[in-house]
C-alpha cells in the first residue's frame, strides 16, 4: 500500500496523521451490479463545498487508486483557493479501463453516489472522462459540472485550462526575461491531448516554436497534420527535456500525467521554465528545491492550470464565458504575485504558492469557527 507521496504506508495513517492527508472525508464506492469501483477524496470544505473532477483509470491496485485520490484532492483545494473560488477540494477516482469499462449504467451509479454526498461534493470531467460522460452523471446528481451546453453546462474546460496555461507562460517570461512576449521561445509540450492541442495553437498564435511528444501517435499526427510549420515532434518526453535535437527548450510544459517532475527528469531539463497543464508535477517533496538549485523557474501547476475549475465553477451560478475568461487571465497576475512572494520570502515558487493558499483556507476556516 501507498500513501500519497508514493512511499508504502498504510492508508488510515496517511488520512489520520500524516502531513499529506488531512482528508475530511473518504467514501470508497462499488455497485456490483455495474462494476463500478471508485474512490470520493474531500480534502477540505473551509472555502464551500469541495470541487474537483472524476479520473477514469486503469489502476495497478485499489490501493494506488485511493493514494491518487488523496493527492488529487489535497491538490485542488490549493488550486480552488488560489483560483480565488469558493470551493474547497475533492476529487473523485473510478478504477478501470474507460475504453473497455465505462457503460452508461456505471456513469449513472456513480451519479446516485456523488450525490448521496449531499452536495459537500461537486463532480467534473477530468482524465479519462468527458462532457458527455457528465451529462449522464448529470442524470443522477444535480452536483455535476462540466457538462454540454445542451444540457445547461459550460462545455470543454480544456479550452480554459489551455488558456490559463498560456497566461502562466506569459507571467514565466515576464519575471525571467523581463517581456511576457513568447515570440520566438521553444517551448516543448509533453502531451497533446485534451489541454496540450489547444495550448500549441496559443502558442503558435503568438510565434513560439512548439516540440511536442505524446505517447498517442494519433494525437501527435493530429497537430503536425494542423500545424505543418513550427511544430515538430520528438520519440518521447525524454528526448523532450534534454533538447539536445533543437539546441535545448525556453519553456517545458508537461501536460499529461503527475509526477513527471523528478530525479531523474529534472538533472537533465534544459528548460529555464516548467509550465504545464498536469496535475501534481512534483513527483515527491523537495524536487521544487532541486529545480531551483538548477535555476529553474517552476511555475506551480495547480495555479497555472485553473482555467479549467474556473469554468466549471462557474457553470454552478449561469455560465458565461466572457466573465471565466476574463478570471483565467489573472493567472498572469497570480503566477507573477508568487514569483514576488518567492523571492520575498527565499523559497521556491511552489512553496510561496502553498502558503498563499494555506492562509487563505486558515482566514476562511477561522472565520467559520472551525
Amino acid at each position: 500500500m501507498t500513501d500519497v507521496t508514493g512511499a508504502p504506508a498504510d492508508v488510515l495513517h496517511t488520512l489520520f496523521h500524516s502531513d499529506q492527508g488531512g482528508h475530511e472525508q473518504v467514501v470508497l464506492c462499488q455497485d456490483r451490479a455495474t462494476g463500478l469501483k471508485a474512490v470520493i477524496a474531500i480534502h477540505s470544505t473551509a472555502l464551500g463545498p469541495a470541487l474537483g473532477g472524476t479520473r477514469f483509470y486503469p489502476y495497478a491496485t485499489e490501493a494506488e487508486a485511493v493514494a491518487d485520490a488523496l493527492n488529487l484532492a489535497r491538490g485542488m483545494s490549493y488550486k480552488n483557493a488560489m483560483a480565488g473560488l469558493d470551493h474547497g477540494g475533492g476529487k473523485a477516482v473510478i478504477i478501470g479501463d474507460p475504453e473497455r469499462d465505462k457503460t452508461e449504467e456505471l456513469l449513472l451509479a456513480y451519479g446516485r453516489m456523488v450525490a448521496s454526498l449531499g452536495g459537500r461534493y461537486v463532480t467534473a470531467c477530468d482524465v479519462g472522462t468527458y462532457v458527455a460522460d457528465m451529462d449522464v452523471v448529470a442524470r443522477e446528481c444535480r452536483w455535476t459540472t462540466g457538462r454540454s451546453p445542451e444540457n445547461g453546462g459550460a462545455g470543454d474546460s480544456s479550452v480554459l485550462t489551455a488558456f490559463g496555461v498560456y497566461q502562466g507562460m506569459r507571467a514565466s517570461a515576464q519575471h525571467l526575461w523581463g517581456d511576457p512576449s513568447l515570440r520566438g521561445r521553444r517551448v516543448g509540450i509533453a502531451g497533446v491531448g485534451k489541454v496540450g492541442h489547444h495550448l500549441v495553437r496559443h502558442l503558435r498564435d503568438e510565434g513560439a516554436e512548439v516540440v511536442i511528444t505524446d505517447v498517442r501517435e494519433d494525437a501527435v499526427r493530429r497537430i503536425l497534420d494542423q500545424y505543418p510549420e513550427g511544430v515538430t515532434a520528438v520519440a518521447d518526453t525524454d528526448a523532450l527535456i534534454r533538447g539536445a535535437h533543437v539546441g535545448g527548450l525556453d519553456i517545458y510544459a508537461p501536460c499529461a500525467l503527475g509526477g513527471a517532475l523528478n530525479d531523474d527528469s529534472v538533472p537533465v531539463l534544459t528548460a529555464k521554465v516548467v509550465c504545464g497543464a498536469a496535475n501534481n508535477q512534483l513527483a515527491h517533496p523537495g524536487v521544487e528545491k532541486d529545480l531551483a538549485d538548477r535555476g529553474i523557474l517552476y511555475a506551480p501547476d495547480y495555479v497555472v492550470n485553473a482555467g479549467g475549475v474556473i469554468q466549471v465553477a462557474d457553470e454552478l451560478h449561469g455560465f458565461d464565458f466572457d466573465r471565466c475568461k476574463a478570471k483565467a487571465a489573472k493567472i498572469f497576475d497570480t503566477t507573477l504575485a508568487i514569483f514576488a512572494r518567492a523571492k520575498e520570502d527565499g523559497i521556491p515558487p511552489a512553496a510561496a504558492a502553498d502558503r498563499i493558499a494555506e492562509q487563505r483556507m486558515h482566514e476562511a476556516s477561522a472565520a467559520r469557527g472551525r
